[in-house]
């Protein structure tokens, strides 16, 4: 008698299960021995290191986006209120007139006039732009050195003179601020560029901890005021004003 068995099942079992089947193979013939086929899946699949992988990522995302939404709140700290659409539309147009940037327009400064450069900023002279720059040589003068913003060539240089009489206690203010910092006015400006188009930075000498103003223009037009720390270089919103 012949009989017809489909073994079939018992393998796609084995696979799908991912273990060992051993089949019998029968052919028609009764008296023809028995074949033994083995099936064999390697299941290895523990889920250890993928859930691993999907932990280490999804912490990651977390910091990622942690890191985004201070980041987005310090934009927003920074930002100054009150500006109308004239404003803004100033601000935009002076800030292109910028082609040299202020840390570039601090350097070419301090090569006319070796001191500490103290401040940086892009004055409307009237017919033009420049960035004023203010120098306290080591023998405590003050040299204010114009820079122009689109060639980034000195056009200017004088001595500041004392017509009040507080240089003197200005200076020894500045230099009580300027003492242990170890961030230039340059470098400043070089951190604030990251947020815009820094079109001032200045010591702020007043405060207890030690740091420099810096303001910056977006391209829309809208400025932020930002602290960079004198020691760490880290940049902040300035909510000084708050």
């Amino acid at each position: 008698m012949k009989r017809n068995i489909v073994i079939a099942t018992i393998a796609a079992a084995a696979l799908i299960g991912g273990g060992t089947a051993t089949a019998l193979a029968v052919s028609g013939d009764e008296e023809a021995p028995a074949k033994k086929s083995d099936v064999r899946v390697s299941n290895d699949d523990t889920g250890r290191d993928d859930d691993a992988h999907v932990n280490d990522t999804d912490d990651n995302d977390a910091d990622d986006r942690a890191d985004d939404k201070a980041d987005a709140a310090e934009d927003r700290a920074a930002k100054d209120s009150g500006e109308d659409a004239e404003d803004k539309a100033e601000n935009a147009a002076d800030a292109k007139l910028a082609q040299v940037d202020a840390a570039d327009a601090i350097k070419a400064a301090l090569k006319n006039t070796a001191g500490t450069a103290v401040s940086a900023d892009l004055d409307d002279e009237g017919t033009k732009h420049v960035w004023a720059v203010d120098i306290l040589t080591n023998g405590g003068a003050w040299h204010s050195v114009q820079v122009d913003p689109a060639t980034g060539k000195v056009v200017g240089s004088h001595v500041d003179r004392d017509d009040d009489g507080d240089d003197a206690a200005e200076t020894a203010q500045i230099r009580a601020a300027l003492k242990g910092s170890s961030v230039t006015a340059a470098e400043a400006a070089e951190a604030g560029a990251a947020k815009g188009t820094v079109t001032s930075v200045d010591l702020d000498e007043e405060s207890t901890d030690k740091a420099w103003g810096v303001d910056t223009t977006a391209p829309n037009g809208t400025g932020s005021d930002w602290r960079v720390d004198s020691g760490s270089g880290k940049i902040t919103a300035d909510r000084s004003n708050d």
